[in-house]
Protein backbone atom coordinates (compact mmCIF):
# COMPACT_ATOMS: atom_id res chain seq x y z
CA UNK A 1 0.00 0.00 0.00
CA UNK A 2 1.25 3.47 -0.88
CA UNK A 3 0.20 6.32 1.33
CA UNK A 4 0.15 10.00 0.51
CA UNK A 5 0.24 13.49 1.95
CA UNK A 6 -1.86 16.14 0.23
CA UNK A 7 -0.84 19.76 0.89
CA UNK A 8 -4.03 21.81 1.02
CA UNK A 9 -3.13 24.57 3.48
CA UNK A 10 -2.62 27.51 1.11
CA UNK A 11 -4.67 30.68 1.35
CA UNK A 12 -5.25 30.91 -2.41
CA UNK A 13 -4.64 34.67 -2.35
CA UNK A 14 -4.11 34.83 -6.12
CA UNK A 15 -7.60 33.36 -6.59
CA UNK A 16 -9.51 35.86 -4.47
CA UNK A 17 -12.47 36.52 -4.36
CA UNK A 18 -13.03 32.83 -5.20
CA UNK A 19 -11.30 31.86 -1.98
CA UNK A 20 -12.92 34.36 0.39
CA UNK A 21 -15.39 31.75 1.67
CA UNK A 22 -13.84 28.59 0.24
CA UNK A 23 -10.29 27.18 0.43
CA UNK A 24 -8.77 26.78 -3.03
CA UNK A 25 -8.91 22.94 -3.13
CA UNK A 26 -12.66 23.08 -2.37
CA UNK A 27 -13.56 25.47 -5.23
CA UNK A 28 -15.62 23.41 -7.70
CA UNK A 29 -13.90 22.28 -10.91
CA UNK A 30 -16.06 20.31 -13.34
CA UNK A 31 -18.86 20.16 -10.80
CA UNK A 32 -17.04 18.82 -7.73
CA UNK A 33 -14.44 20.34 -5.36
CA UNK A 34 -11.08 20.33 -7.13
CA UNK A 35 -9.66 18.15 -4.36
CA UNK A 36 -12.08 15.35 -5.34
CA UNK A 37 -10.26 14.91 -8.65
CA UNK A 38 -6.90 14.58 -6.90
CA UNK A 39 -8.21 12.09 -4.35
CA UNK A 40 -9.88 10.00 -7.07
CA UNK A 41 -6.71 9.95 -9.18
CA UNK A 42 -4.62 8.88 -6.18
CA UNK A 43 -7.11 6.11 -5.40
CA UNK A 44 -6.98 4.94 -9.03
CA UNK A 45 -3.18 4.67 -8.70
CA UNK A 46 -3.53 2.36 -5.69
CA UNK A 47 -3.17 4.86 -2.83
CA UNK A 48 -5.38 3.97 0.15
CA UNK A 49 -4.33 6.19 3.04
CA UNK A 50 -4.06 9.98 2.60
CA UNK A 51 -3.23 12.60 5.21
CA UNK A 52 -4.49 16.08 4.37
CA UNK A 53 -2.29 18.91 5.66
CA UNK A 54 -4.77 21.76 6.17
CA UNK A 55 -4.46 25.32 7.46
CA UNK A 56 -6.65 28.00 5.81
CA UNK A 57 -10.41 27.35 6.36
CA UNK A 58 -9.37 23.90 7.61
CA UNK A 59 -12.79 23.24 9.08
CA UNK A 60 -14.51 22.71 5.70
CA UNK A 61 -12.58 19.64 4.50
CA UNK A 62 -13.63 16.96 6.98
CA UNK A 63 -17.40 17.69 6.93
CA UNK A 64 -17.29 17.25 3.14
CA UNK A 65 -15.01 14.21 2.70
CA UNK A 66 -15.38 12.57 6.12
CA UNK A 67 -13.24 9.47 6.55
CA UNK A 68 -12.93 9.10 2.76
CA UNK A 69 -14.81 5.80 2.58
CA UNK A 70 -17.14 7.12 -0.14
CA UNK A 71 -14.04 7.43 -2.36
CA UNK A 72 -12.56 4.13 -1.20
CA UNK A 73 -9.90 5.93 0.85
CA UNK A 74 -8.91 6.32 4.46
CA UNK A 75 -8.49 10.07 5.07
CA UNK A 76 -6.96 11.85 8.05
CA UNK A 77 -6.70 15.59 8.68
CA UNK A 78 -3.97 17.59 10.39
CA UNK A 79 -4.40 21.32 10.86
CA UNK A 80 -1.44 23.70 11.17
CA UNK A 81 -1.92 26.41 13.77
CA UNK A 82 0.67 28.58 12.01
CA UNK A 83 1.39 28.13 8.27
CA UNK A 84 4.53 26.00 7.98
CA UNK A 85 5.30 26.02 4.25
CA UNK A 86 5.52 22.88 2.12
CA UNK A 87 8.32 21.18 4.08
CA UNK A 88 6.96 22.16 7.48
CA UNK A 89 3.53 20.84 6.53
CA UNK A 90 4.99 17.49 5.43
CA UNK A 91 6.97 17.18 8.67
CA UNK A 92 3.93 18.22 10.72
CA UNK A 93 1.84 15.26 9.54
CA UNK A 94 4.61 12.64 9.67
CA UNK A 95 3.30 11.06 12.88
CA UNK A 96 0.14 9.95 11.03
CA UNK A 97 2.06 7.92 8.45
CA UNK A 98 2.18 4.14 8.81
CA UNK A 99 5.03 3.38 6.39
CA UNK A 100 8.32 1.79 7.31
CA UNK A 101 11.54 3.87 7.02
CA UNK A 102 12.28 2.81 3.41
CA UNK A 103 8.71 2.89 2.13
CA UNK A 104 7.62 5.46 -0.47
CA UNK A 105 5.31 8.31 0.55
CA UNK A 106 3.57 10.20 -2.25
CA UNK A 107 3.22 13.95 -1.78
CA UNK A 108 1.26 16.37 -3.89
CA UNK A 109 0.16 19.97 -3.92
CA UNK A 110 -3.53 20.79 -3.72
CA UNK A 111 -3.52 23.22 -6.63
CA UNK A 112 -1.99 21.27 -9.52
CA UNK A 113 -4.18 19.64 -12.16
CA UNK A 114 -2.15 16.98 -13.90
CA UNK A 115 -2.30 13.82 -15.97
CA UNK A 116 0.81 12.49 -14.22
CA UNK A 117 1.18 8.69 -14.23
CA UNK A 118 1.40 8.35 -10.45
CA UNK A 119 2.32 4.65 -10.54
CA UNK A 120 5.20 5.40 -12.92
CA UNK A 121 6.59 7.99 -10.47
CA UNK A 122 6.45 5.48 -7.61
CA UNK A 123 8.02 2.78 -9.81
CA UNK A 124 10.81 5.17 -10.87
CA UNK A 125 11.46 5.93 -7.21
CA UNK A 126 11.73 2.27 -6.30
CA UNK A 127 13.80 1.10 -9.28
CA UNK A 128 16.36 3.93 -8.92
CA UNK A 129 16.56 3.63 -5.12
CA UNK A 130 16.19 7.39 -4.80
CA UNK A 131 15.72 9.28 -1.53
CA UNK A 132 13.25 11.62 -3.24
CA UNK A 133 11.74 11.45 -6.71
CA UNK A 134 10.21 14.48 -8.36
CA UNK A 135 7.69 14.83 -11.14
CA UNK A 136 9.20 17.23 -13.69
CA UNK A 137 7.36 18.73 -16.62
CA UNK A 138 8.60 20.68 -19.62
CA UNK A 139 7.26 24.19 -20.21
CA UNK A 140 7.83 26.55 -23.12
CA UNK A 141 8.55 29.54 -20.84
CA UNK A 142 10.19 28.39 -17.61
CA UNK A 143 10.87 31.88 -16.23
CA UNK A 144 8.02 31.71 -13.72
CA UNK A 145 9.18 28.41 -12.23
CA UNK A 146 12.06 26.73 -10.44
CA UNK A 147 14.27 24.87 -12.94
CA UNK A 148 15.44 21.30 -12.28
CA UNK A 149 18.22 20.12 -14.61
CA UNK A 150 18.99 16.38 -14.61
CA UNK A 151 21.75 14.15 -16.04
CA UNK A 152 21.11 11.49 -18.70
CA UNK A 153 19.96 9.00 -16.03
CA UNK A 154 17.40 11.46 -14.68
CA UNK A 155 19.36 12.24 -11.54
CA UNK A 156 18.77 15.81 -10.33
CA UNK A 157 21.83 18.08 -10.69
CA UNK A 158 20.58 21.34 -9.19
CA UNK A 159 17.60 23.42 -8.12
CA UNK A 160 17.63 26.82 -9.77
CA UNK A 161 15.20 29.47 -8.57
CA UNK A 162 13.22 31.46 -11.11
CA UNK A 163 15.75 32.44 -13.80
CA UNK A 164 16.24 36.15 -14.43
CA UNK A 165 18.39 36.13 -17.57
CA UNK A 166 18.37 33.98 -20.76
CA UNK A 167 21.72 32.46 -19.73
CA UNK A 168 20.12 31.12 -16.55
CA UNK A 169 17.54 29.10 -18.51
CA UNK A 170 19.63 25.92 -18.72
CA UNK A 171 16.65 23.56 -19.04
CA UNK A 172 12.93 23.62 -19.79
CA UNK A 173 12.28 21.13 -16.96
CA UNK A 174 10.43 22.47 -13.94
CA UNK A 175 9.36 21.08 -10.58
CA UNK A 176 5.76 20.01 -11.20
CA UNK A 177 4.75 19.70 -7.54
CA UNK A 178 4.42 15.93 -7.01
CA UNK A 179 7.02 13.94 -5.12
CA UNK A 180 7.80 10.54 -3.68
CA UNK A 181 9.80 10.68 -0.43
CA UNK A 182 11.57 7.80 1.24
CA UNK A 183 9.73 7.77 4.57
CA UNK A 184 12.89 8.26 6.67
CA UNK A 185 13.80 11.44 4.73
CA UNK A 186 10.66 13.18 6.07
CA UNK A 187 12.05 12.93 9.61
CA UNK A 188 15.14 14.93 8.60
CA UNK A 189 12.97 18.04 8.03
CA UNK A 190 13.22 20.28 11.12
CA UNK A 191 9.93 20.26 13.05
CA UNK A 192 7.89 23.17 14.33
CA UNK A 193 9.02 25.91 11.96
CA UNK A 194 8.24 27.01 8.39
CA UNK A 195 10.29 25.08 5.82
CA UNK A 196 10.11 25.20 2.00
CA UNK A 197 10.95 21.89 0.34
CA UNK A 198 11.71 23.75 -2.90
CA UNK A 199 14.11 26.32 -1.42
CA UNK A 200 15.52 24.52 1.62
CA UNK A 201 14.92 20.76 1.86
CA UNK A 202 15.72 19.74 -1.72
CA UNK A 203 18.87 21.88 -2.17
CA UNK A 204 20.17 20.85 1.28
CA UNK A 205 19.66 17.16 0.56
CA UNK A 206 21.33 17.54 -2.82
CA UNK A 207 24.41 19.23 -1.34
CA UNK A 208 24.55 16.50 1.34
CA UNK A 209 24.83 13.88 -1.42
CA UNK A 210 21.32 12.46 -1.34
CA UNK A 211 19.91 10.82 -4.46
CA UNK A 212 17.14 12.96 -5.97
CA UNK A 213 15.59 11.49 -9.11
CA UNK A 214 13.60 13.41 -11.70
CA UNK A 215 10.92 11.83 -13.85
CA UNK A 216 9.81 13.90 -16.82
CA UNK A 217 6.14 13.36 -17.59
CA UNK A 218 4.81 16.00 -19.96
CA UNK A 219 1.19 14.96 -20.00
CA UNK A 220 -1.41 17.56 -19.06
CA UNK A 221 -0.16 19.94 -16.34
CA UNK A 222 -1.70 23.17 -15.04
CA UNK A 223 -1.06 25.26 -11.93
CA UNK A 224 -4.52 26.43 -10.87
CA UNK A 225 -3.17 29.44 -8.98
CA UNK A 226 -4.93 32.17 -10.97
CA UNK A 227 -8.63 32.60 -11.80
CA UNK A 228 -7.97 32.24 -15.54
CA UNK A 229 -6.07 28.98 -14.96
CA UNK A 230 -8.76 27.63 -12.64
CA UNK A 231 -11.50 28.29 -15.20
CA UNK A 232 -9.33 26.70 -17.93
CA UNK A 233 -8.67 23.63 -15.76
CA UNK A 234 -12.34 23.08 -15.04
CA UNK A 235 -13.17 23.37 -18.75
CA UNK A 236 -10.37 20.94 -19.66
CA UNK A 237 -11.74 18.40 -17.16
CA UNK A 238 -15.21 18.67 -18.75
CA UNK A 239 -13.76 18.44 -22.28
CA UNK A 240 -11.70 15.38 -21.31
CA UNK A 241 -8.35 17.07 -21.98
CA UNK A 242 -7.38 16.64 -18.34
CA UNK A 243 -8.07 13.14 -17.02
CA UNK A 244 -10.13 12.49 -13.89
CA UNK A 245 -12.33 9.63 -12.76
CA UNK A 246 -14.36 12.08 -10.66
CA UNK A 247 -16.09 14.18 -13.36
CA UNK A 248 -19.82 13.70 -12.59
CA UNK A 249 -21.02 12.86 -16.08
CA UNK A 250 -19.76 12.17 -19.59
CA UNK A 251 -17.01 14.34 -20.99
CA UNK A 252 -18.16 16.80 -23.62
CA UNK A 253 -18.82 20.42 -24.44
CA UNK A 254 -20.78 21.12 -21.28
CA UNK A 255 -21.62 19.70 -17.87
CA UNK A 256 -25.03 20.63 -16.46
CA UNK A 257 -25.60 19.34 -12.93
CA UNK A 258 -28.94 17.63 -12.27
CA UNK A 259 -30.71 20.44 -10.39
CA UNK A 260 -29.58 23.23 -12.75
CA UNK A 261 -32.02 24.81 -15.21
CA UNK A 262 -30.93 25.87 -18.69
CA UNK A 263 -33.29 27.50 -21.19
CA UNK A 264 -33.78 25.56 -24.42
CA UNK A 265 -32.20 28.24 -26.61
CA UNK A 266 -29.29 29.10 -24.30
CA UNK A 267 -25.92 28.08 -25.79
CA UNK A 268 -23.34 26.32 -23.60
CA UNK A 269 -19.99 25.21 -25.01
CA UNK A 270 -16.22 24.97 -24.49
CA UNK A 271 -16.38 22.87 -21.31
CA UNK A 272 -18.87 25.09 -19.48
CA UNK A 273 -20.17 23.87 -16.11
CA UNK A 274 -23.57 24.85 -14.69
CA UNK A 275 -23.71 24.00 -10.98
CA UNK A 276 -26.51 22.78 -8.75
CA UNK A 277 -29.57 24.99 -8.67
CA UNK A 278 -28.08 27.52 -11.12
CA UNK A 279 -30.24 29.07 -13.84
CA UNK A 280 -29.25 30.07 -17.37
CA UNK A 281 -32.01 32.06 -19.11
CA UNK A 282 -33.09 32.20 -22.74
CA UNK A 283 -30.68 33.62 -25.28
CA UNK A 284 -27.71 33.49 -22.89
CA UNK A 285 -24.39 32.25 -24.31
CA UNK A 286 -21.78 30.71 -22.04
CA UNK A 287 -18.41 29.54 -23.36
CA UNK A 288 -15.65 27.81 -21.34
CA UNK A 289 -17.00 29.15 -18.05
CA UNK A 290 -17.98 27.90 -14.60
CA UNK A 291 -21.38 28.87 -13.19
CA UNK A 292 -21.32 27.95 -9.48
CA UNK A 293 -24.36 26.66 -7.56
CA UNK A 294 -27.38 28.94 -7.31
CA UNK A 295 -26.06 31.59 -9.72
CA UNK A 296 -28.43 33.21 -12.21
CA UNK A 297 -27.54 34.19 -15.79
CA UNK A 298 -30.25 36.47 -17.17
CA UNK A 299 -31.54 36.58 -20.78
CA UNK A 300 -29.05 37.51 -23.49
CA UNK A 301 -25.98 37.63 -21.23
CA UNK A 302 -22.72 36.52 -22.90
CA UNK A 303 -20.10 34.92 -20.65
CA UNK A 304 -16.68 33.71 -21.84
CA UNK A 305 -13.80 32.15 -19.85
CA UNK A 306 -15.27 33.43 -16.60
CA UNK A 307 -16.28 32.15 -13.20
CA UNK A 308 -19.60 33.19 -11.69
CA UNK A 309 -19.72 32.70 -7.91
CA UNK A 310 -22.32 30.97 -5.80
CA UNK A 311 -25.71 32.78 -5.85
CA UNK A 312 -24.28 35.60 -8.00
CA UNK A 313 -26.44 37.16 -10.70
CA UNK A 314 -25.46 38.45 -14.16
CA UNK A 315 -28.01 40.86 -15.68
CA UNK A 316 -29.57 40.86 -19.12
CA UNK A 317 -27.25 41.52 -22.08
CA UNK A 318 -24.18 41.95 -19.87
CA UNK A 319 -20.97 40.74 -21.54
CA UNK A 320 -18.27 39.17 -19.35
CA UNK A 321 -14.90 37.95 -20.66
CA UNK A 322 -12.15 36.52 -18.44
CA UNK A 323 -13.73 37.78 -15.23
CA UNK A 324 -14.45 36.43 -11.76
CA UNK A 325 -17.69 37.30 -10.02
CA UNK A 326 -17.62 36.71 -6.25
CA UNK A 327 -20.28 34.85 -4.29
CA UNK A 328 -23.56 36.74 -4.08
CA UNK A 329 -22.47 39.65 -6.30
CA UNK A 330 -25.01 41.26 -8.62
CA UNK A 331 -24.02 42.55 -12.07
CA UNK A 332 -26.85 44.70 -13.42
CA UNK A 333 -27.98 44.60 -17.06
CA UNK A 334 -25.91 46.05 -19.93
CA UNK A 335 -22.48 45.97 -18.26
CA UNK A 336 -19.23 44.98 -19.97
CA UNK A 337 -16.48 43.38 -17.89
CA UNK A 338 -13.17 42.33 -19.42
CA UNK A 339 -10.09 40.23 -18.77
CA UNK A 340 -8.84 40.31 -15.22
CA UNK A 341 -11.83 42.04 -13.64
CA UNK A 342 -12.68 40.65 -10.21
CA UNK A 343 -15.99 41.63 -8.62
CA UNK A 344 -15.96 41.07 -4.87
CA UNK A 345 -18.48 38.98 -2.95
CA UNK A 346 -21.88 40.67 -2.50
CA UNK A 347 -20.88 43.73 -4.57
CA UNK A 348 -23.59 45.34 -6.69
CA UNK A 349 -22.86 46.92 -10.07
CA UNK A 350 -25.82 49.01 -11.32
CA UNK A 351 -27.24 48.69 -14.83
CA UNK A 352 -24.90 49.97 -17.56
CA UNK A 353 -22.32 51.19 -15.02
CA UNK A 354 -19.17 49.62 -16.54
CA UNK A 355 -18.61 49.86 -20.29
CA UNK A 356 -15.80 49.47 -22.80
CA UNK A 357 -17.96 50.57 -25.69
CA UNK A 358 -20.74 53.08 -26.37
CA UNK A 359 -24.10 52.37 -24.76
CA UNK A 360 -25.89 53.10 -28.07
Amino acid sequence: MTEAILLVGGKGTRLRPLTVHTPKPMVPAAGVPFLTHQLARARAAGVEHIVLATSYLAEVFEPYFGDGSALGLHLEYVTEEEPLGTGGAIRNVASRLRSGPDDPVLIFNGDILTGLDIRALIDTHETTGADISLHLTKVTDPRAYGLVPTDDTGRVLAFLEKPQTPEEIVTDQINAGAYVFRRSVIDTIPPGRPVSVERETFPDLLSAGAHLQGMVDSTYWLDLGTPAAFVRGSADLVLGRAPSPAVPGRCGDRLVLPTATVAADAKLSGGTVVGEGAFVAEGARVFGSTILPGAVIEPGAVITDSLIGTRARVGERSVLTGTVIGDGAIIGPDNELRDGARIWCDAHIPAGAVRFSSDQ
